[in-house]
């Protein structure tokens, strides 16, 4: 398990930053499609529509993605651990800090 601190840290600050496109998949998915199935209430004042959304939402999550995958693609050559533990443990890290931060 020492061998995965590097990448389980990177992966940490990696999630910082990584708040803001989790948060905004979350708000999509609340105000639409969760929304629609009666799991969550929408937003009263989001009467713009999701185009203006999806137009902020992709390009975010779609660099952070980019990004996130090739830092962990370059950690994973380098760390000796099997993949079953290394990608679970790297998405876990990465998503400590949005659930760190809506606990507090």
């Amino acid at each position: 398990m020492r061998k995965l601190l590097l990448p389980a840290g990177v992966n940490l600050l990696l999630g910082v930053p990584g708040i803001v496109p989790v948060f905004l998949v979350w708000y999509v998915l609340a105000n639409g499609p969760l929304a629609a199935l009666g799991w969550t209430m929408r937003d009263p004042n989001e009467n713009d529509g999701m185009w203006l959304w999806l137009v902020i939402v992709v390009p975010v999550v779609g660099i952070y993605g980019l990004v996130w995958g090739l830092v962990n693609v370059r950690l994973r050559r380098r760390t000796p651990v099997p993949r079953s533990v290394f990608w679970p443990a790297c998405a876990a890290a990465s998503l400590t800090p949005f659930f760190a931060i809506g606990l507090f």
